[in-house]
């Protein structure tokens, strides 16, 4: 409702909303925005678990876990309106709400570093931009239980003009102390490497040479035959057996500012159909430890229809990696676009049956996870290091 109000977006639900072409000619030009620094666009909110018990209904599942995709949800919402207190106009006229438009590009990560939430304790959410370039945001987010840091999430945020149909520019981030200046130096390398997406990466010739040998483990003692074509090593499954699938009505109540589909409930969504997909595969209770590259392609009008998948992967040990994938298909025409993808990384109690691939594009899926599922290895061990004090590095 604040960030509605603070674009000037009517109220309630019109097929049609009210034109904002009257707000381009209040857009900035770059050199007429003035310097940020990250305390500007600092801020917290509570979830109020303990004492809200209305609240407490909507954040857990049936067996009184905390459901992290309202979590990541509710971060999403959050990144947003940080970008709202980074941007000062300084010659907006008083009354004319801000003339732009603010739409999640990308979740580069978000890390759970605790295996437990709470259900029953307050949750503190809080964060600030990390760094800006002229027209897109960084906003990294953190959440919190009884003073621990328990996640942090990294996310892209683009600036749009007041009819969403072209970039808006935003204020420079310059950081103000050495806390803030490693921050930054950190976000700015983030996104140098943001381009080189796992997913898109040739095979190497170790991932070539691990392709043959799933090959060799699954052609049987005697060799393929026409009538058998593949044999399952014990206490395995193939992959094309484990893919859950959901079609749903997203309706305007989950839209955004620009009449699409809010990101956070795409986010959610996603999250939700992971892990039933993960619970179904282990038959046992899986934490949530990883989202990365969610990638926002194409935006959900508010009339389409969605379509959610979750792939198992890849698995080692005890983890699990899932790959879902968002579609969005319009009512009217039923013309079918590829609009989000996520890569989610699960841990469970006991060991966990192995994922194994069937198929060449089945091989480069169990690669994809298996890069997602290394690098999450990698980088989350630097978040629970400089995160792990418990008043934690955030800039406040």
């Amino acid at each position: 409702m604040k960030i509605r109000e603070h674009v000037g977006v009517e109220g309630g639900y019109h097929v049609i909303p009210k034109s904002r072409e009257g707000l381009l000619k209040f857009q900035p030009k770059q050199d007429e925005l003035p310097n940020r620094s990250m305390v500007d666009s600092y801020t917290t909110a509570k979830v109020l678990l303990e004492t809200d018990a209305l609240m407490r209904q909507r954040f857990v599942y049936g067996k009184g876990w905390l459901r992290m995709g309202r979590i990541m949800e509710e971060l999403d919402l959050l990144a947003v309106w940080i970008c709202h207190l980074h941007i000062h106009l300084p010659n907006l006229p008083e009354g004319v709400p801000l003339p732009y438009t603010f739409v999640t590009l990308l979740v580069d990560h978000a890390h759970f570093l605790q295996e437990e939430f709470i259900a029953d304790a307050d949750v503190c959410l809080s964060g600030h931009v990390s760094w800006t370039d002229n027209s897109s945001m960084e906003v990294t987010a953190y959440v919190r239980q009884n003073g621990m840091l328990l996640a942090k999430g990294i996310f892209v945020v683009e600036a749009r003009n007041a009819v969403n149909n072209g970039p808006a520019p935003v204020n420079p981030l310059v950081p103000a102390t050495k806390l803030e200046e490693s921050i930054y130096q950190a976000a700015q390398k983030r996104r140098a490497n943001a381009t080189a997406r796992l997913q898109s990466q040739q095979p190497t010739k170790e991932e070539q040479q691990l392709m043959y040998e799933l090959f060799t483990r699954t052609k049987g003692a005697d060799g393929h035959s026409p009538s058998d074509m593949s044999t399952l090593p014990p206490n395995s499954r193939w992959m094309s057996k484990w893919r859950r699938r959901t079609l749903m009505h997203p309706f305007p109540e989950n839209r955004n500012e620009a009449n699409t589909i809010f990101g956070g409930f795409i986010i959610r969504r996603a999250i939700e159909i992971s892990f039933m997909t993960v619970s179904l595969y282990t038959n046992q209770r899986c934490m949530i430890r990883s989202i990365a590259d969610v990638t926002f392609t194409h935006s959900i009008p508010v009339h389409s229809y969605i379509k959610l998948k979750a792939y198992v992967v890849f698995t080692h040990e005890n983890f699990i990696q899932l790959l879902t994938v968002v579609n969005a298909s319009s009512a009217t025409s039923f013309e079918e676009l590829k609009c989000n993808v996520l890569h989610l990384t699960y841990s469970c109690k006991d060991v966990v049956p192995e994922i194994l691939p069937r198929s060449y594009h089945e091989a480069l899926y169990y690669l994809t996870g298996r890069r997602y599922f290394n690098r999450f290895r990698d980088s989350v061990s630097h978040d629970v290091v400089s995160g792990s004090p418990q008043k934690s590095r955030d800039i406040k």
